[in-house]
């Protein structure tokens, strides 16, 4: 079961709302979304989770690019909306990086050629290097210092469970209560 909400800081204090990731395919859209959400370029919170496996943060200031934190890559890597999250960038590796080398290291025809064994050894070699499971690291990746700011510092940030975080998080903040009205 998923969750996902937008805290908007406002002058009054933070303002909560759900909000539908259906029509969001790219970190772009969900950046468009926050910025839609302020009305003075102020920071926008995007919480999401998966319950009980992982829980990403996205942070909007203005037009600055998002910063973005999860706390389980690999867990996030097996769901749509953490897809989202997991930019190329924020994995270290250049865009369309792992769709092309897994094509180009394909030996679609190899074995119906007959070639050696040594060469399919090889080619086994490279279509393990740039898998999706190796290139997704397991545990939290992104930018700890995300809420820093906001009073959720780094060694705290890496202690909250996946099953209440963004509750605690909502706590540190002062949104607990607004949190609440759009779960």
């Amino acid at each position: 079961m998923y969750f996902a909400a937008l805290l908007a800081r406002t002058e009054d204090g933070w303002e909560a709302s759900d909000t539908e990731l259906d029509d969001v395919e790219t970190l772009s859209d969900l950046t468009d979304l926050a910025r839609e959400a302020s009305t003075e370029d102020d920071t926008v919170l995007v919480l999401i989770e998966q319950e009980d496996a992982w829980f990403g943060v996205v942070r909007v200031d203005g037009e600055e690019d998002p910063r973005i934190y999860v706390s389980d890559a690999s867990a996030a890597a097996r769901s749509s909306y953490g897809e989202i999250l997991l930019t190329d960038e924020l994995l270290g590796r250049d865009p369309g990086d792992d769709d092309v080398a897994d094509l180009d290291s394909l030996d679609l025809d190899g074995t119906e050629d007959g070639e050696p064994e040594e060469d399919e050894a090889d080619d086994d070699d490279d279509v393990g290097a740039p898998a999706t499971g190796e290139a997704v690291p397991s545990g939290p990746i992104g930018d700890r210092e995300v809420l820093a700011d906001l009073g959720v510092d780094e060694k705290e940030l890496l202690a909250l469970g996946s099953n209440d975080a963004l509750n605690e998080i909502a706590e540190v903040l002062g949104a607990a209560e607004v949190l609440e009205t759009v779960r």
